[in-house]
């Protein structure tokens, strides 16, 4: 009976509220455990990510150093062959200037030391050439140079000549490096 007296309105509704109230943490307690299932899943997930842009990041820094190793290398290549270029061509220069200059030097020191004669203490005398070759001979050398500046333009066709074997030499220079092949774990 005293359970009958208790049971009014007012307790009939507070007992409700109170079913309703243990029914709604019940429910918040499945929700409880269902969002922190979710939860750990999420945070795997952030620590899978984390640990993938990690290692990006990794991979990124370690191709950027590959990449720098290989530029110096190239670098060290290609400046490697245009001084070897260079070298070869300066030595080539100064080798054609010297023979040039020596070929100059012998031809200024023929001339005027020739022998004047062999001929002359002989008592037949020699007829003279006719004067139209020497007229020719003439008109060929007023073409010509005279001796320095035959040797000065000789200096600077060659030095012309070993100027663009330079430039096409160190234009066949590969500039570019090969290639970086990419690694198979990637």
């Amino acid at each position: 009976m005293m359970l009958l007296r208790l049971i009014n309105a007012q307790g009939i509704a507070g007992l409700a509220a109170s079913i309703c109230l243990a029914i709604l943490l019940v429910l918040q307690k499945g929700e409880t455990r269902h969002w922190r299932k979710q939860s750990a899943s999420f945070e795997q997930l952030y620590h899978s990510e984390h640990a993938a842009f990690a290692g990006t990041v990794a991979n990124y820094r370690a191709a950027a150093e590959q990449a720098r190793a290989a530029d110096q290398a190239n670098l060290a290549r290609v400046t490697a062959q245009q001084r070897a270029i260079s070298e070869r061509t300066s030595n080539d220069f100064e080798a054609r200037l010297a023979a040039a200059r020596s070929i100059a030097q012998r031809l200024r020191g023929e001339g005027p030391s020739a022998p004047a004669d062999s001929r002359a203490g002989r008592a037949a005398p020699v007829p003279a050439l006719p004067a139209t070759p020497s007229g020719a001979a003439q008109a060929a050398s007023q073409d010509r140079f005279p001796g320095q500046a035959a040797l000065t333009a000789t200096e600077q066709a060659i030095q012309l000549d070993e100027l663009i074997k330079w430039v096409r030499a160190q234009a066949k220079v590969d500039n570019n490096p090969p290639a970086v092949a990419s690694s198979p774990d990637r």
